[in-house]
């Protein structure tokens, strides 16, 4: 089992939200070796008592939303329906709850290991696995899905630079037959053979994964990515891709009966589930709701039993002050932040960009929307994840009068300020709204469904929009590279010079100086040596001033009295915005 250490101070709780999700990116950097592990044990009083059934109600504008379905291949809300995929799939990899941080377990994997020189990984499956299908889950299955994550068009297809001068073993027709079906009419098959190089079943129970550089935050992301999430070739080929994305099948804790999109998704227990006696319900439903407020009445009706990631201030003091629910927050890992498209104007202008720095006053707002109980960043990063550090050398902060300045300077500044539609990012664009025009700065906000904002971000169509930058590991999930690397979708960062676009950027081996800070970040396993990069990273962003960074939130589980379990009331740092749940050991007491 690898343990990873966890930076700064104690996790200070902070409430909040925003989010935008999308799947996300095995990025670059480094767990060093691995082993295998059983999962930490469960911490919630009493002893666990299997049966019962619980509603966990989620918002429709971020983990109750699930659009494109969720096949972990074509999905493009990967990352946000982590409780989902959490209760399907299981996982190969888990992050499990330590203490006040975290740390990665081998879940369906059994152990992992890396090559001499850190760029191969070889991660060793759990004997006797099966789908629910009753199909073994074994290495040719994983590589089956892997190649499907890489081309299947999701836009959190996991972002691997692979080694692809192996060549491709000889492969059954059967197994090539079965992937060609389930991958697109279009796909690029000589890139797909080289894959093939890259990813290979070495035997039944063994799959390597060869990179071309290292990758130090590899494992670490696995919990958020497609690749952790391995379904059943036998039954895609059965059913088909549209019947498949509603109920995927896979070899997790329970099984999809009804499938409703981004409205209802109903499971019950998997009779063969790999580890014994779990899990604890015989059945769990998702519910998606419009919002906190509505997440708050439903439940005190009795039609919900969890609500995972409350964000409304008001609605968790309403709730702490509530003898019939519990609410449980765990430690920040993503700031808000107001992400600026230096690509185009008005922001190709540092000092467009330098003007909001100095109109911004996230202090304000923390206290003003969030009672103070927000923990303030200056970068990426929050107390509950890795390589935490407060405060940047030379970060601009608000000063009014620098703001009027630069703003006459260059003439006036008028700003598209956009954000998911979520009601605590609302009220935080509003905010910033009446601050900016305190600048000078004229301002027209919008909030859209995450999917709007998601193609806004890919087609490069924005100019100003409030997220959430961070995650447990800097360079995974919704992390630093997601937000800043000049060929990740979800970037404003400039593109280096030359390219005119990431994918040509790529394309064409071009970095910018940014980008060749965030390789060297994953490009080794030493963790001080990561942490000392990350600092730069940091100062580099600031310094661009590419994007004012204000609180870092974590928002509250809330819990009808007797639910409990790892990620609910057992806090475990958050992997994409909300703390991940490990449902296959959540439980109810008996009579309640």
């Amino acid at each position: 089992m690898t343990r990873i250490r966890k930076s700064g101070r104690s996790a200070v709780r902070l409430i909040g939200t925003l989010a935008l999700a999308t799947g996300i990116v095995v990025s670059a950097a480094g767990c060093a070796g691995g082993g295998g592990g059983d999962a930490a044990p469960d911490t919630a009083s009493g002893e666990p008592t299997p049966g019962g059934e619980i509603t966990v109600l989620l918002d429709a504008g971020f983990a109750g939303g699930w659009a494109t379905g969720l096949d972990p291949a074509t999905s493009n809300t990967t990352g946000s329906n982590l409780p989902q995929n959490a209760a399907i799939f299981g996982g190969l990899f888990t992050l499990e709850p330590d203490g006040d941080g975290g740390q990665i377990v081998p879940n369906q994997a059994e152990s992992f290991e890396w090559s001499e020189d850190g760029r191969t990984l070889s991660i060793t499956l759990r004997d006797g696995i099966t789908f629910s299908d009753g199909t073994p889950l074994n290495a040719e299955a994983v590589v089956w899905n892997w190649i499907r994550a890489l081309n299947s068009g999701s836009t959190g297809a996991p972002r691997l630079q692979l080694n692809v001068d192996t060549p491709a073993p000889a492969l059954s027709e059967a197994f090539m037959t079965s992937l060609w079906a389930a991958l697109p009419a279009d796909v690029d098959k000589a890139t797909v053979q080289k894959q093939l190089g890259a990813i290979q079943a070495v035997d039944d129970l063994t799959v390597s994964l060869a990179l071309r550089n290292v990758d130090g935050s590899l494992v670490n992301g696995f919990p958020t990515s497609s690749f952790n999430l391995i379904a059943s070739p036998t039954a895609y080929a059965e059913m088909g891709g549209d019947a498949f994305s509603l109920k995927p099948v896979g070899a997790g804790p329970f099984i999809v009966t009804a499938d409703s999109l981004s409205e209802r998704l109903e499971l019950e227990k998997n009779p063969d589930y790999f580890k014994s006696g779990l899990p604890y319900l015989d059945a769990i439903n998702f519910q998606s709701v419009a919002g906190d407020q509505v997440a708050y009445q439903t439940l005190l009706a009795g039609q919900g039993d969890v609500i995972e990631g409350l964000s409304s201030v008001p609605l968790i003091t309403e709730a702490k002050a509530n003898p019939d629910v519990a609410v449980h927050l765990g430690a920040p890992t993503s700031p808000y932040v107001v992400q600026l498209n230096s690509r185009t104007a008005p922001f190709d202008d540092i000092k467009a960009r330098e003007a909001i720095y100095y109109a911004t006053d996230f202090a304000a707002i923390n206290k003003g929307l969030f009672k103070d109980e927000g923990e303030m960043s200056q970068s990426f990063t929050a107390s509950g994840g890795l390589f935490f550090n407060p405060e940047v050398p030379g970060y601009r902060e608000y000063d009014l009068d620098k703001a009027k300045a630069l703003v006459e300077e260059i003439g006036g500044l008028t700003v598209n300020l956009g954000t998911t539609d979520i009601v605590t990012a609302r009220s935080v664009t509003t905010a910033l709204q009446t601050q900016w025009e305190e600048a000078g700065i004229d301002v027209e906000i919008s909030a859209e469904p995450l999917g709007d904002v998601i193609t806004r971000f890919v087609t490069g169509d924005w100019q100003a929009l409030l997220q959430t930058a961070g995650a447990w590991d800097p360079s995974v999930g919704i992390g630093v590279g997601i937000r800043f690397g000049s060929t990740s979708p979800y970037s404003g960062a400039p593109l280096p010079e030359g390219a005119t676009s990431g994918a040509d950027a790529l394309a064409k081996g071009l970095e910018t100086e940014l980008d060749v800070l965030l390789r060297e970040a994953v490009g080794t396993n030493d963790y001080d040596e990561r942490d000392a990069k990350y600092q730069e990273i940091a100062k580099y962003i600031s310094d661009q001033a590419y994007a004012p960074f204000g609180m870092a939130f974590s928002p509250a589980q809330v819990l009808r009295a007797g639910v409990h379990g790892p990620g609910l009331d057992v806090p475990i740092p958050a992997l994409s915005v909300n703390q991940g749940v490990l449902y296959d050991r959540v439980w109810v007491e008996s009579g309640k």
